[in-house]
């Protein structure tokens, strides 16, 4: 174990404040599923759906901008930061990419997206309302994300809070005009929704770039920068890179799939897996941030070359996982009915009751999240070990969690509650090949190049 208090001062400063940016960025989605919530049970279901491919929007953008974010730890630690706008300039071209794609799709294809994660015509009609105008917001949200990744690589992470919390603020007040038709405003339900969180989005964007014009001077970064990459850094970037984009995919399209399993046991299930994935991402930020702060303190570590602190580290930061889990389970455990109380306005008595039990079983997988997730996305790939994780996600997700909750749900019947624990149970017994490879050390490669390539 690290002795020194201000390992422990500096490590909580930065994983707090990645969980505060994480909360505010989730507090998005959260006030629209709250506000909506008391608008119709249709609406918060249809906008839960259109989430769920918000979020494997948001995995593909963590799968492109964590190449940027282990290689920039890196280099950051060895002191050489000239290679890291190049690396930077090719996130956002591999993220704009994926982005372009993403927004085509939703565009031209909503009803048979929809229709894969819903069997509610109500549900997906509102849910096609609002995939109209949010899709606009996939190319700008990108470009934001992958930017301020960029920066947390080098240790600046409070302008991501700062971004966060001035989109949650113009969201709710918008929201509060739009959806409900206040002040004179029109009121647009789900539209009024969606029209919130873009105009939001594109005051982000802004933000970061008048931060990185006249504030940010570590990297000194510029459009021209950013336009006139080293293209011998691609390969650097896409060895780095794809494993973790091949795992972030898999698993953003693994949650549609859960959704539309859940989705297809009717409303009352949909609009009860709404509130309590909000509620829990809401409240295990901690958990995610602190994966993150290991991630860039193991990075950064290896970086310098300084093994022999590597492994009392890695010891510390596991103690550290297991108490936020224990911490943050118990917090979702006590606060389970008053956020219902707040949260499910318009829900049904059946929804209600499944609200409860899925937040249940949520409670005791938040433990397991943050022992295993933190370690293999946090410590493990920050040791430039990007593979493992992809590989074991896709055996965890794809061979035992997808095929047995669909079994549950439409072969075995079982209740909901039951469905949904086998749709997470992976949280817990994903536990074991994470000990494993981590205790095995073979997960720390150095992803820089030597100094001599890098002229």
């Amino acid at each position: 174990m690290i002795k020194e208090k201000t390992f422990y001062k500096s490590f909580m400063v930065l994983a707090l404040s990645l969980a505060l940016q994480n909360l505010l960025t989730y507090g998005v989605n959260l006030m629209d599923t709250m506000m909506l919530g008391r608008y119709s049970q249709d609406a918060m279901g249809g906008v839960s759906l259109c989430n769920q491919v918000q979020f494997l929007l948001q995995m593909l953008v963590v799968g492109a901008g964590e190449g940027a974010v282990v290689m920039g730890s890196q280099y950051w630690g060895k002191n050489k930061l000239e290679p890291i706008p190049h690396i930077i300039g090719v996130a956002l071209r591999f993220g704009g990419t994926l982005a372009v794609l993403m927004f085509g799709i939703v565009l031209f294809f909503p009803h048979q997206l929809l229709s894969l994660l819903s069997n509610s015509p109500t549900v997906i009609a509102e849910g096609e309302k609002y995939f109209q105008i949010i899709c606009f917001t996939y190319i700008i949200f990108t470009i934001t994300n992958i930017l301020v990744a960029s920066l947390r690589s080098i240790g600046v992470v409070k302008i991501g809070y700062m971004i966060s919390g001035s989109t949650l603020i113009i969201n709710v007040c918008l929201n509060y005009c739009l959806i409900y038709g206040h002040f004179g405003c029109p009121e647009l339900g789900v539209r009024g929704a969606a029209i919130a969180t873009l105009v939001s989005r594109c005051v982000e964007l802004l933000i970061v770039i008048y931060y990185l014009k006249f504030k940010e001077h570590k990297l000194n970064l510029s459009l021209r920068k950013l336009v006139h990459i080293d293209t011998s850094y691609v390969q650097d970037y896409m060895h780095v890179s794809l494993p973790v984009l091949i795992n972030q995919a898999l698993w953003g399209v693994a949650q549609m799939v859960q959704t539309g399993i859940l989705g297809h046991l009717g409303g009352d299930a949909t609009a009860a897996n709404a509130i309590a994935v909000q509620v829990y991402q809401v409240l295990s930020v901690v958990c995610y941030g602190a994966a993150s702060a290991s991630g860039i303190v193991v990075g950064r570590t290896i970086g310098e070359g300084n093994q022999q602190r590597l492994h009392p580290l890695v010891h510390t930061l596991q103690v550290l996982f297991v108490s936020i889990g224990l911490c943050s389970g118990l917090l979702i455990f006590l606060l389970r009915v008053p956020i219902l109380a707040l949260l499910g306005g318009t829900l049904t008595e059946t929804a209600y009751k499944y609200s409860l039990q899925f937040m249940m079983v949520l409670a005791i997988t938040t433990v397991g999240t943050s022992y295993q997730m933190a370690c293999d996305n946090g410590i493990i790939r920050g040791g430039g070990d990007t593979k493992f994780s992809a590989k074991m996600n896709i055996i965890s997700m794809w061979l035992i969690v997808v095929p047995f909750s669909a079994m549950a749900a439409f072969w075995w019947k079982f209740p909901p509650v039951v469905v949904f624990f086998l749709l997470k149970w992976d949280q817990l017994y994903k536990i074991i090949p994470v000990a494993i490879r981590l205790h095995s050390w073979k997960w720390v490669k150095k992803v820089t190049r030597p100094d001599t390539a890098e002229g």
